[in-house]
C-alpha cells in the first residue's frame, strides 16, 4: 500500500528544512513528509568533514529567515552550521516529518488521479511506494557518491596518502606532514590554512588562479545590533544590509568589470605586500564573478603564506612520483599527503528517474520557469540556490511560492499547476551563465532558460521577491484538473 500525503519533500538539508516549515505556517491544512536518503539531516553540512569546514557565505542570509542567526562568528564553521540546522528543525517541529535512509529512485506523475507515485527504497533496502499531490525537489545538485577528480598520471606510484576532500577520512594524521592540496576553489582556500595550522608545510597547487576576498569572520554591526534590538529585528536588519550590499558589488563587478578586479587584486597586495607575485598566483583569467569569489575570513590564507607555514604554486602537472608530484616545469613538489580539492560532481534532481502519463520527462530539453519549476512538468518544484548570493535566500523564496500554488490550486477547486511557454519561438539560453568546472562539466544535464520573464533565470534576490511573494501567479501557469465534484472550476 502506498502511503499519501499532499506535499512530498525530497532532502533534509537547508532547502528540505525551509520547505517544511512554509508548509506548516502557510498552509497548515496540507500533510507532508520530508525523505532523506542519509541516516541525518544537514545535507552538504553533514556530509562534508575536512578540516576547516566552513560557510563561504555570511550566516545572516545563509541562515534561515524564520530561524535568526545568533552566534557572533557571521562566518561559521561546518559543525556549527550543522548543529543551527538541527536546532531549527527540532524547535519549529520540522524534524517529526522526516523519514531517513529514504532514497528516491523513481517519480511518476498522471494526469488522471493528479498525483505523484514516489518509489523509494528504505534504511534496509525495502522498496517503498508514496503518493503525494505535489513533489518538492530540495536535494541539492552535488552527488554526495562521488566527487570529481581529473585523470592523474601514475597516481598508483605516490607512497603517501591520497584524499577527496568529500571523503575526508576521520583518522588521519597529518600533524608534521608534507601536503599538497590540488586545487584553487572555495574548498582549497579552505584547508589550506587549516591544515598548515599542523601540517610541516602546506602547497596549494593550482592550474589557474581564482580571486580571493578577504572579511572580517564576525559582523561588528550585526552584534552591535544584536544588543540592543529584539533579536529577530536585529537579525532582519542584519539580513537586508548584506543582501543590498552583496547585490551592489556584483552590479560594480558585472558593470566595471576592470576597475572591480583592480580593486580586489589591490586588496590582495594590501595583504601579502609588494614583493609577492600577485600576477602569477592571485590574478584569474576571467572578470570578477564568472566564477564565485572565494571568500577567506579574517584574511587566514594571508596570514598562513607570510607566515611561510603555506605557499601557491601555480602550474599544470605532469605526473605523480613516489614522493609527490612533478610538474610540467620540471619542478618536483615533495608530499606525504596529496588533497586532491578538484572539485564536485553535478548531480540533477538525485538522477531519479521522473516521468509524466508513462513517459519519461527529459529536463534538458525543458526549459526552468521562475527559477524553481519546468515546462510542461506538473506540481513539481524544484531548489536550486544562487550563484552570487546564499542559496538559503532562494531556497525560502521557493518554499514560499510553492505554497501560493497549492493555495491557489486549493481555492480554485483545481488539482494540477503546469508551466507552460505560450511563445514557442522565444530565443533560449544557458540554464547558468557561470563559468564553474562543475557547471560546464554537465551543463548537457540541466535544463534552458528563455530570454524573458518569467523563462528568464534571476540572479537576484530583489527581483525574485517581488516575483515570487507578490508577482502572478497565473503567468504562463496553466490551473487546470478539476477536483472530483468540481468539473465547472476549470
Amino acid at each position: 500500500m502506498a502511503e499519501h500525503v499532499d506535499v512530498l519533500v525530497v532532502g533534509a538539508g537547508i532547502s528540505g528544512i525551509g520547505q517544511g516549515y512554509h508548509l506548516q505556517r502557510r498552509c497548515p491544512d496540507r500533510s507532508y513528509l520530508i525523505l532523506e536518503a542519509r541516516p541525518t539531516l544537514g545535507g552538504t553540512w553533514d556530509l562534508f568533514r575536512y578540516p576547516g569546514i566552513r560557510s563561504d557565505s555570511d550566516m545572516h542570509t545563509l541562515g534561515f529567515s524564520f530561524h535568526p542567526w545568533t552566534d557572533d562568528r557571521s562566518i561559521a564553521g561546518g559543525a556549527t552550521i550543522r548543529g543551527y540546522v538541527e536546532e531549527a528543525a527540532r524547535t519549529h517541529g520540522i524534524d517529526r516529518h522526516i523519514r531517513f535512509g529514504h532514497r528516491v529512485t523513481t517519480a511518476a506523475w498522471s494526469t488522471d488521479e493528479a498525483r505523484w507515485t514516489i518509489e523509494a527504497t528504505g534504511p534496509d533496502g525495502a522498496p517503498l511506494v508514496f503518493t503525494c499531490n505535489f513533489l518538492c525537489m530540495c536535494s541539492g545538485y552535488y552527488d554526495y557518491a562521488r566527487g570529481f577528480t581529473p585523470e592523474l598520471v601514475d597516481a598508483e606510484r605516490f607512497g603517501g596518502t591520497i584524499v577527496h576532500p568529500q571523503f575526508w577520512p576521520e583518522n588521519l594524521d597529518y600533524a608534521g606532514k608534507r601536503i599538497v592540496v590540488i586545487g584553487s576553489g572555495a574548498t582549497a582556500m579552505t584547508l589550506v590554512p587549516e591544515l598548515a595550522r599542523q601540517a610541516a608545510h602546506v602547497t596549494m597547487l593550482q592550474r589557474s588562479p581564482t580571486y580571493v576576498v578577504s572579511r572580517p569572520a564576525e559582523d561588528r554591526l550585526a552584534n552591535w545590533l544584536r544588543a540592543r534590538l529584539p533579536g529577530r529585528a536585529a537579525y532582519r536588519l542584519t539580513r537586508w544590509k548584506n543582501v543590498l550590499t552583496s547585490m551592489v558589488y556584483y552590479r560594480l563587478a558585472k558593470s566595471r568589470p576592470a576597475q572591480f578586479r583592480s580593486r580586489l587584486l589591490a586588496m590582495v597586495r594590501d595583504h601579502l605586500g609588494p614583493d609577492y607575485d600577485i600576477e602569477r598566483h592571485f590574478t584569474p583569467r576571467y572578470d570578477p564573478w564568472d566564477q564565485r569569489l572565494c571568500l577567506v575570513p579574517d584574511a587566514d590564507l594571508f596570514a598562513s603564506l607570510k607566515r611561510g607555514d603555506a605557499s601557491v604554486v601555480t602550474g599544470t602537472i605532469d605526473r605523480f612520483t613516489e614522493t609527490g608530484i612533478r610538474l610540467d616545469s620540471g619542478e618536483d613538489l615533495p608530499a606525504d599527503v596529496i588533497v586532491t580539492a578538484t572539485g564536485l560532481r553535478l548531480q540533477w534532481l538525485s538522477d531519479i528517474r521522473f516521468t509524466r502519463d508513462g513517459t519519461p520527462i527529459a529536463f534538458n530539453a525543458a526549459l526552468q520557469y521562475k527559477g524553481m519549476m519546468f515546462s510542461d512538468v506538473p506540481n513539481l518544484a524544484y531548489t536550486f540556490g544562487y550563484t552570487n548570493a546564499s542559496w538559503t535566500l532562494k531556497a525560502e523564496l521557493v518554499a514560499t511560492y510553492v505554497c501560493r500554488l497549492l493555495n491557489t490550486m486549493r481555492q480554485r477547486g483545481l488539482r494540477q499547476a503546469t508551466p507552460r511557454l505560450r511563445d514557442p519561438a522565444m530565443a533560449t539560453e544557458p540554464f547558468v551563465d557561470f563559468t564553474s568546472g562543475y557547471i560546464q562539466r554537465d551543463a548537457h544535464l540541466l535544463p534552458q532558460q528563455g530570454a524573458r520573464k518569467p523563462w528568464k533565470l534571476n540572479q537576484n534576490y530583489v527581483l525574485d521577491v517581488v516575483a515570487l511573494r507578490f508577482g502572478s501567479v497565473d503567468d504562463d501557469m496553466v490551473f487546470d484538473n478539476p477536483a472530483p465534484g468540481r468539473r465547472d472550476a476549470a
